[in-house]
């Protein structure tokens, strides 16, 4: 490989590290073509694009980013895997039901919006992590429960002004 080329690998992982807020590494060496055939289709139907990066190239590109990767790159050894995803937990969930066949591939690390993970003991920590969607819809929830409440009250006792009174000094 060139410079140049070596620049346009880095200019491009560079580009992909700025536009993305969920990054995973991993280690899928030793996996067979038919396997890693399989992990692949299991990404796109669960919208990660995965790629294996040279390890020089990804730290260059991740000294380049305008974000705090913390320990990440400190993982960079052996083969590594960047895996891209819209949801914070989509490749780590992933990761977790691809491993009920193989025992591959391990996390080495991952960034979710902006907090870094290391280890393939922190798989569990992002397969429960909710997405910005889900936890905007919980406290949606929670705000509208209160409301709810007070209306099916009030419409249970009627709408009197007696049963109106009465309920609002139940509750």
């Amino acid at each position: 490989m060139t410079r140049e080329e070596k620049s346009l690998v880095i200019e491009d992982l560079t580009a992909q590290l700025a536009e993305n807020n969920t990054i995973y590494l991993a280690d899928i060496s030793g996996l067979d073509a038919v396997v890693t055939s399989n992990l692949r289709r299991a990404c796109f139907k669960s919208n990660v694009s995965i790629a294996v990066v040279k390890n020089t190239l990804l730290a260059k590109a991740m000294e380049k980013s305008d974000k705090d990767f913390g320990e990440l790159p400190s993982t960079l050894k052996g083969n590594t895997s960047i895996m891209f995803a819209e949801t914070g937990n989509a490749p780590a969930k992933l990761i977790k039901e691809f491993r009920k066949k193989s025992d591959k591939p391990v996390l080495k690390g991952a960034f979710v919006e902006q907090a870094v993970f290391v280890g393939d003991d922190t798989l569990d920590t992002l397969v429960n992590i909710k997405s910005k969607e889900e936890v905007i819809g919980e406290i949606v929830g929670l705000l509208q429960s209160p409301a709810k409440n007070v209306i099916s009250a009030l419409k249970s006792s009627g709408g009197t002004i007696a049963g109106i009174l009465k309920t609002l000094s139940e509750k």
